[in-house]
């Protein structure tokens, strides 16, 4: 893999004439959560070994390269497979556009089958989609489609390397399979409501194949706390780490944070580093919620409101004071800085799934209209991040019983904390 990998940099940097023969570029989903990068990095290895074309095959990593520190379980896994990040290719790397006007590139999507809307020019460049969401493209002759609702694009990549070319396995390659398997699948519990039988199947033929795979549940839990790791992050990364955003005649981020709302607050400039991020991106209003634990392993949330301006600051935290539905009990708590309101969250079921609703209703009622439904989700301006990806991939049809990001989240704090 590492020399695939080096080969795919040095023909980026030496092929990108006008004449070269182009890329055959496999491409993940913009959260890139880990599923996405495994599933990029493992089919292009295995067209890059079978298929037989003059155009390069490479996996692309659809953020930019300085978001990666954000995927923490991503840079965990490479790290613990001996790749090196600096390997990697990413979307600020490549001019996708640039190789579609000079007809020099095909495209692979693995675990999306959709493009989105800023990348539609690149349609008439796909060729072939591996994907496990919910399908919303139409096979045809020129892009054959594989979609399966299984809990793990990386299950359908191992089927196709298995059955198609099973000697490129290696014990680096499985484990990145098996990784992304198993934490897409929850451990394989039945209980999660993720974990297929092909997921099962896959992911018993890796092991067999490898017995010197990491155990299943000590991997399991060794990804969940790199998921959840902020160590080393700034309060920039921290923020965008596990954030949505809601518009009305206000633009409003929710970011989780997994410290304690204290430990936060004591961060070195912590209101210039606030301040800039809203300027950055164009928010008038930070909601910032912390989960963290007890020593007895009871859940701990917190919750601040921060904004330059003190009316919209009050209006907002005196709405959520005031919420019914589900009420948040919120506990005035002080604070050192003078653009935050702080409070101790009572009600330890509200996650920001519950929170959002309330946002929305607010903007609602500030703005007069209706223009906020029920459950949409808005145009951040900053890419998607992968934290809830476990609980909102693909829905499964066998009638398993659902987990919420809410039950999970406080799952694998609860295990990161043990």
């Amino acid at each position: 893999m590492e020399e695939f990998l080096t080969a795919c940099q040095r023909a980026v940097k030496a092929n990108m004439g006008p004449a070269a023969p182009g890329f055959h570029v496999v491409l993940g989903n913009e959260a890139c959560d880990l599923d996405s990068m495994v599933s990029a990095l493992a089919y292009a290895y295995f067209l890059s070994k079978t298929a037989h074309s003059e155009m390069l095959v490479l996996p692309l990593l659809n953020i930019r390269q300085s978001e990666l520190l954000l995927r923490s379980d991503n840079v965990f896994l490479l790290r613990q497979t001996g790749l090196s990040p600096d390997l990697l290719l990413f979307r600020d790397q490549l001019d996708l556009q640039a190789l579609q006007r000079d007809r020099r590139l095909r495209l692979t999507l693995v675990d999306h089958n959709v493009l989105p809307s800023s990348d539609s020019d690149l349609e008439v460049a796909v060729v072939e989609v591996i994907d496990h969401h919910l399908q919303e493209r139409e096979p045809s002759s020129s892009c054959p489609v594989t979609v399966e609702t299984v809990g793990s694009c990386a299950t359908l990549v191992t089927e196709r390397i298995i059955q198609k070319s099973p000697q490129i396995l290696d014990q680096q390659l499985a484990q990145l399979l098996y990784a992304a398997v198993v934490l897409d699948c929850v451990n394989m519990s039945p209980a999660a409501g993720k974990v297929t039988p092909k997921d099962s199947q896959f992911a018993a033929a890796l092991e067999t194949r490898f017995p010197a795979l990491p155990p299943r549940g000590a991997l399991f839990q060794a990804l969940q706390n790199a998921k959840f790791d902020v160590s080393g992050l700034n309060t920039e990364q921290m923020l965008l780490k596990d954030m949505k955003a809601v518009s009305g005649s206000l633009n409003l981020a929710v970011s989780v944070l997994y410290v304690t709302l204290e430990e936060f607050l004591q961060r070195a400039e912590l209101e210039a580093d606030l301040s800039g991020f809203c300027q950055k991106f164009g928010f008038d209003l930070l909601l910032l919620m912390t989960i963290s634990f007890t020593e007895n392993k009871e859940p701990i949330r917190e919750l601040a409101v921060f904004s330059h301006s003190t009316t919209c600051r009050d209006q907002v935290s005196q709405y959520l004071e005031q919420a019914h539905s589900p009420a948040l009990d919120l506990s005035p708590i002080s604070c050192p800085h003078r653009l935050l309101s702080a409070y101790q969250q009572g009600n330890t079921l509200a996650s920001r799934k519950k929170l959002l609703p309330i946002v929305k209703d607010f903007l609602r009622e500030r703005d007069g209209d209706s223009r906020l439904a029920d459950g949409e989700e808005e145009e951040s301006g900053v890419p998607p991040t992968p934290m809830n990806s476990l609980v909102e991939g693909c829905p499964l049809d066998g009638g398993l019983p659902s987990i919420s990001a809410q039950d999970l989240e406080e799952k694998f704090s609860k295990m990161a904390n043990n």
